[in-house]
Order: C-alpha cells, then structure tokens, then sequence
C-alpha cells in the first residue's frame, strides 16, 4: 500500500486495570494540584460512583469541589457555569467521572480557565493557544471513548447545533480505566454507549483520514466489543466488562486521531435537535449509512466483517464487505437498539434541516464516500423506514 505522510502523538497517559480509580488522589498530586473541581452527574453521583475518587481525594489531602450540572449533549451555558464555579473557587485541576458529557463538560471548562472568552470562540479545528487546566478523566461507560480524545463537543443552546473543540491541547493529561465501574451500568445505557464504541471504531477505519496506527486499533476494537457487547448488557461479569472498557478506550485513540464520518455527523443533528441521547442517535444510523458507504471501499468494509468474526469465507469481496452491514443490523438489534421510528421525538417534517446541519458538519468530509445534504436526506429517510 502507498502511505501518505502522518503523524501520530497520543497526549494522555493511559492507566487499565480494576482499581485504578482509587490512584486519582496520588495522580492528582504529583501532577500539582492545588484545589481540584470534581466534574460528574447527579447520576453518577447517586450510583455512587464518585465515592472513591472522593477517598482518594481526601487521603491526598486535596481539597475539592463538587461540579454536577452536567446533561446529555453538554451546553455551552452548563459549561460556562461550571467555569465560572471553579474562578470562584480558585480551581487548578479537573477531575471528570462518567461518560462524554462529563468529560467533555471538563474539558470545555478547562479551555474557559485557560483562555477565557465563550466557549464556542474555540470551537473548530486546533484553535487552542495552550493546554487546558490539568485533567484526570475516568470513564464509567463504554462508549465515548473522551477519555483519550483531543476534543470535547458542545452544543450550541441557541442554534441547537454541535460544535467541536478540535485539539490535542485539550486532551485529559491522564485516563484511569478501570472496568469495574461497569459492573453496575444499567443494561440500555451498556447497550447505547457500546454501538457508540462500535460506531467510532467503525468510522475511525473507513473514514478517508484513517492511518495504519489507528486501522490497528480501529480493527481490534471492532473484535473486543462484537465479541463482548452481548454479555456485557445481558449478564455482565469483568471479563466482558474489561473487554468493552477496553474496547471503548482504544475505539476512542482511533477516532480521536483519525477522524468519524457521516454516521456523526448525523447523530449530532440529531443530538442538537432532540437532546436524543448520542449512542443511541449512533445506533439508529450505523447500518444504514455503513451501506452507503460500501463502495468506497469494498475491501476495507469486507475487513470490518472479518473483524465482526462474522463467516464470510468464499464470499466476494463486495458480498463479505455487506455481511458487515447484516452483522451491525444483528448487534443493534440482539442489544435492545431501538428503531428510529419508534422513538417520539423524531419528526420526518425536521429531515431537510438536519440533512443540512449534517453537511456543515465538520467531518463530513472525512466521509470515505462523497456526500452531500441531498443524500443525508436519503439516509435519513432510508433509516426511518426500517
């Protein structure tokens, strides 16, 4: 194959294991901290899934302070009033526990400690003057995979439309990824957050900026979770609770340097539109535009079948590549995914205007095959008739 040039430099520190978790306090020391913000849902919080990193915390003797006004699709305004918390409190540190709109919320409110301004001044591609406020990131789902991403998303509450803060600058300086904090996730939100993971690794693979250290991850990504997801939702033990801890965090270093395509920036118009949780918005479109974009590249799509386990022996190429398609369609389906049109909020008269947000969309064009507002609006009508 002929390589172009690239580059490839993964900003986080990557700390896996059961128990890592309860290591924030001694990370968090010799990284400096002063004072920390602690960035995390009410429902995380209630699950208890704070309470040692808190210990931890405390046995460091680093005092620090509760952030939880955190919703789906993180707004720009909830950011700004968690920045405007941590100046009142002379904050010097981050720590986010959860999924991406925890860790996208820190890491929006560390670019507003770092450069000021509104929050969406630094959205776009690597806008950012310096690093943001230091940041510990713990995923407690599997599936966003911002722990080891170098941007956060926002939604713009006015336009209701997502933009991206696009920079290594704004990475977590560490993620402890610890699978236990699965062991407890409720089973729609395993199965949500997983065809995310699935989604990213998906993409990260097709997409037309993809390179071969983020194919690499990309495809074992692709085998940890369609060999882990099923368990993980239906009966979950640490075996497949790593296996999809794993495959998240490592979906994420593919995605996060390479880039996604059309199924997110669909998800995302979506997303701003409804407030419609994003790994379900994901699920929704995955098999639909992975057809869509077959042609582009038969050989690769027939490789994410190969990597899906799926048996596609003597087939041709263009025939293996749609076994990926029916494999996708399978797990979404065996994991409770529901239907597009069985979910309310989503109205067909708002089609043409999310076909448009969805070409304006960043990553459109690292779609591997050309598209245009004409053919999302293909997409999204294909979709809601399945």
């Amino acid at each position: 194959m002929t390589l172009a040039t690239y580059s490839f430099a993964l900003p986080t520190r990557i700390e896996f294991g059961e128990g890592v978790v309860q290591n924030v306090g001694k990370e968090a020391r010799l990284m400096g901290a002063g004072k920390v913000m602690l960035v995390a849902d009410k429902g995380v919080i209630k699950a208890g899934l704070t309470q040692a990193v808190e210990k931890s915390l405390k046995e460091s003797d680093i005092p620090f302070v509760v952030f939880d006004s955190i919703v789906p699709n993180p707004r720009d305004k909830d950011c700004h009033s968690g920045y405007e918390l941590a100046k009142q409190e002379q904050v010097d540190f981050l720590v986010a526990v959860g999924g991406g709109s925890s860790m996208d919320t820190a890491k929006a409110i560390g670019v507003l400690l770092t450069h000021g301004g509104n929050i969406k001044d630094w959205c776009g591609f690597q806008l950012l003057e310096r690093e943001i406020t230091p940041l510990i990131a713990i995923p407690t789902t599997a599936g966003t995979g911002s722990e080891v991403t170098p941007f956060a998303v926002v939604t713009d509450s006015e336009q209701h439309i997502k933009l991206n803060v696009f920079d290594p600058k704004a990475a977590a300086k560490v993620a402890l990824v610890d699978p236990t904090t699965l062991l407890k996730l409720p089973s729609h939100i395993m199965a949500s957050t997983g065809i995310d993971a699935m989604t990213h690794a998906v993409e990260a693979y097709t997409c037309n900026v993809a390179n071969p250290h983020t194919d690499a991850y990309a495809l074992y990504a692709i085998d940890l979770i369609e060999r882990n997801l099923r368990k993980a939702v239906t009966a979950p033990d640490l075996e497949s609770c790593r296996g999809m801890m794993l495959g998240s965090t490592i979906a994420g270093i593919a995605f996060g340097y390479a880039d996604v395509a059309a199924v997110h920036c669909m998800a995302e118009a979506l997303g701003g539109r409804y407030d419609l949780a994003h790994g379900v918005a994901n699920a929704i479109l995955l098999p639909t535009v992975t057809e869509f974009n077959l042609s582009s590249d038969f050989e690769k799509h027939a490789n994410v079948a190969r990597a899906m386990g799926l048996n596609i022996a003597g087939m041709s190429t263009e025939d293996a590549a749609m076994e990926a398609v029916y494999g996708l369609q399978r797990l979404c389906e065996d994991v409770g995914i529901p239907k597009m049109k069985d979910i309310p909020e989503i109205d067909p008269a708002d089609f043409q205007a999310l076909s448009e947000a969805s070409e304006r969309n960043v990553s459109t064009p690292s779609n591997p095959r050309p598209i245009t507002a004409k053919d999302y609006l293909e997409l999204f009508k294909k979709a809601y008739t399945i």
